[in-house]
């Protein structure tokens, strides 16, 4: 099946303490049905000092399930599912059902 978010997307936070919060996806994990999204989900880790980063606490991105982000609608920013269209010349693109908008380019 195609996938429906990929990195780059701006997507919203469905559930979750994070709900209603919009970013960016920087990873998706398509094996574990989850995604890494920026600024959403951070939780702290210890980090031991190496050659090029500091050691200590720092904070970074943790995953959240596909089921709890929707594809940001590019005419309002909520939330929409996603279809696809396939154009005249051959080509398969996805879409915004709320809106019909084109999100891939």
């Amino acid at each position: 099946m195609a996938a429906k978010i990929k990195k780059g997307d701006k997507v919203v936070v469905l559930a979750g303490r994070d709900k209603g919060r919009t970013g960016e996806v920087i990873q998706v994990l398509p094996k574990d049905n989850v995604a890494k999204v920026r600024g959403v989900n951070m939780v702290k880790r210890h980090q031991r000092q190496s050659a090029n980063q500091e050691g200590g606490i720092i904070s970074k991105e943790g995953p959240i399930h596909l089921s709890n982000i929707a594809h940001a609608d590019p005419k309002d920013g909520k939330p929409t599912r996603v279809g696809f269209l396939v154009q005249a010349d051959g080509t398969k693109v996805r879409v915004a059902k709320r809106s019909g908008e084109k999100i891939d380019g």
